[in-house]
Order: structure tokens, then C-alpha cells, then sequence
């Protein structure tokens, strides 16, 4: 008992330390697994396609930020952990998939031009 009135401050100390790395496996433990990020990403190729059906071509930052506006809006708790870097990253990939689609599937490019 003498001992822990004489060393409270590393008991504090410790406490302190126990808490921090409490803290960090609880919000690594909170971020999306790779099915979370593998379902993200299949939307955004569907946002994507949207955002080329509303704003059409040449509006680069434009599509880039409506895109971002129904992502926080579809996926709010994703949008906290991610930084934006990493989505720009992935709408980049999605915007290669849709070119891909467009100029492969006629009837996606139909949607998209006619707005069907």
C-alpha cells in the first residue's frame, strides 16, 4: 500500500498510456474493411456515371466535388475516416472504368448521352 501512495504518478503514468493505445486499436478497429472499400467503390463507378449524365464532359472538378456530395451523403461514417486524397484516388479508378464502359457498352453510353 506504501509503495502505491509513494508511486501514484506512474500508476497515472500508465493509466495514461493504457488509454492512448486503447484509443488507437478502437479507431483502426473502426475503419472500413476491404469489402467495405471494395462496395465504395463499385458506387462510385454508378456516381460517376451520374455525374457524367448531369454535368457532361469538360467539368472535371465540378463532377469531382458532386461525386464527393452523394458519397458523404450515401456513405457519411466512410467519408469521416478517408482522407480526400485517397478518394480522389478512387473516383480517378472509377472515371478509367466508366471511360472503359462507355466506349465498350452501347447501351451504358446511351444512358449517359440520350440521359435514358
Amino acid at each position: 500500500m506504501n509503495w502505491i501512495i509513494e508511486n501514484w504518478y506512474l500508476l497515472v503514468a500508465l493509466f495514461a498510456v493504457l488509454c492512448v493505445v486503447g484509443v488507437a486499436i478502437y479507431h483502426f478497429a473502426k475503419q472500413p474493411s476491404q469489402k467495405q472499400i471494395e462496395l465504395v467503390k463499385e458506387w462510385l463507378l454508378f456516381a460517376c456515371i451520374e455525374a457524367e449524365k448531369e454535368l457532361g464532359g469538360e467539368t472535371g472538378q465540378y463532377k469531382l466535388l458532386y461525386v464527393y456530395d452523394l458519397f458523404v451523403a450515401r456513405f457519411p461514417s466512410v467519408a469521416k475516416l478517408i482522407p480526400f486524397s485517397v478518394f480522389s484516388s478512387w473516383v480517378d479508378s472509377a472515371l478509367e472504368e466508366m471511360k472503359k464502359l462507355l466506349s465498350e457498352n452501347e447501351a451504358v453510353k446511351g444512358i449517359v448521352v440520350g440521359g435514358k
